[in-house]
């Protein structure tokens, strides 16, 4: 581990022309589809038609993002320097390099469970399970053998310049229906005395809602970060409504679970980090983060006549077991769906956003890393901002279920702050030198 450390500090180097940079990859040909959904020019989200799939395959075929030799084996926990990291990024910058796509891909990491920082040598170390990486169907990153998703260094540049603000501002998305569109919905079922045929039914409720807004906070909105996202909750969405299968048995869509009469029909559902007590050492300057990492919430909307959507505090019973069961399935769903292992991945990098930021750990490792919190530009892609609306409509007895909404919301702070003190010095020892 000790002689992996020093190579990665050692011998990467930037050779313009011999890699495409991930940025130039995701903005050459992997815009539209890239995640399991498609954002066009103008930020509309949806699901990846047959063109964008075909689009993403070509792009992936031609992309060389290829793994170093001394990257490609799997270990169950590998160290990446923060100022191996910074430098070779600031070097790459002034030669105008490509960056290697070791930096790129944060040597393999697929998450983070330890964060060092050393003082005596002026670093940062994140330690976690990495080996060589590949792109998936899905045109995300992951691992060869295991097909978990990899951490970007884009990813982790974000969620280190949140660190400040995710202490006042959540990192969120949420795609919802506007309160016109709404009211519109509630004066037309107002006049519906019959469901009558369910596909025309279905047509006038998505032409009454309109388009759906997108709305992120805490990172910026054109970001891979903002788009994994949005990708987890567009996504979270369709499994639920039964808009597509999932990928694993045992989570079956929620209107296949709806029997007799529903109490609610505007469940809400939205996904959350899902940590232990972190453990910390006396000093702040060892962590280890614990736990799955993601969880699946719910509770009831309820829609005035005005169109005005307010949150209830309550969960319909069912709304809470089609959650329960998201949250027991997703790291087997995660492992078969990159999109919510890369969301996974988000959650660890947020909640080591914060860390830095509380313990100011650049400070006291003495670690200048001006590329990593703001010099090097992140990836740009279309911002989602709204996405048509889709009814799903299933006759149970005289029932019907129509609508659901949710979001993604990280609170990175709130995990940082559930610690307990231990000792952490074995480990932080295997990666002193």
């Amino acid at each position: 581990m000790r002689k992996l450390l020093t190579c990665c500090l050692l011998v990467c180097a930037c050779v313009a022309g011999t890699n495409q940079s991930f940025g130039q990859i995701i903005a050459g040909g992997f815009q539209r589809g890239v995640g399991g959904v498609s954002i066009d020019a103008q930020g509309v989200l949806s699901a990846p038609t047959t063109v964008d799939q075909e689009s993403l395959d070509a792009a992936r075929a031609a992309a060389n993002l290829a793994t170093p030799d001394q990257f490609e084996k799997f270990e169950p926990l590998r160290a990446i320097s923060l100022k191996w990291l910074e430098e070779t990024v600031a070097r790459c910058k002034a030669e105008g390099a490509p960056l290697p796509p070791e930096v790129e891909c944060v040597g393999g990491l697929q998450r983070i469970r330890y964060v060092f920082a050393y003082p005596e040598r002026n670093d940062i170390v994140l330690v976690g399970p990495a080996e060589g990486w590949q792109f998936d169907r899905l045109g995300n990153v992951v691992g060869k053998t295991t097909n978990l998703p990899v951490i970007m260094l884009d990813d982790l540049m974000a969620a280190l310049r949140s660190g400040p603000q995710s202490r006042v501002e959540a990192i969120t998305c949420s795609i919802e229906p506007t309160g016109e569109g709404l009211q519109r919905v509630q004066n037309l079922l107002s006049q519906m005395r019959t469901m009558g045929n369910p596909d025309e039914t279905a047509d006038a409720i998505e032409d009454a809602l309109g388009p759906q807004q997108i709305i992120v906070t805490g990172v910026p909105g054109s970001s891979h970060f903002a788009r994994t996202l949005v990708a987890a909750d567009f996504r979270m969405k369709r499994l639920a409504m039964n808009f597509e299968d999932a990928p694993i048995s045992g989570l079956p869509s929620f209107l296949q679970m709806m029997s007799g009469r529903a109490k609610s029909l505007t469940p809400r559902w939205w996904l959350a980090p899902s940590y232990e007590p972190l453990a910390q050492d006396a000093d702040g300057l060892s962590w280890e983060l614990r736990g799955a990492g993601v969880k699946c919430l719910t509770e009831n909307d309820y829609v005035a006549a005005n169109g005005e959507k307010q949150r209830t505090g309550q969960s319909d019973p069912l709304a809470a077991k089609w959650a329960k069961l998201m949250t027991e399935h997703y790291e087997e769903l995660a492992a078969v769906d990159s999109t919510f292992g890369q969301l996974r991945n988000l959650m660890d990098l947020a909640v080591i956003g914060a860390i830095v930021d509380r313990e100011q750990m650049l400070e006291r490792a003495g670690l200048s890393a001006p590329m990593l919190m703001g010099g090097q530009e992140l990836v740009e892609l279309p911002a989602p901002t709204q996405t048509a609306s889709k009814a799903s409509l299933l006759k149970k007895g005289r029932n019907w279920i129509v609508t659901a909404s949710g979001g993604v919301e990280i609170l990175p702070w709130q995990v940082v702050e559930n610690n307990v003190r231990e000792s952490l010095a074995d480990v932080r020892a295997q990666f002193a030198k």
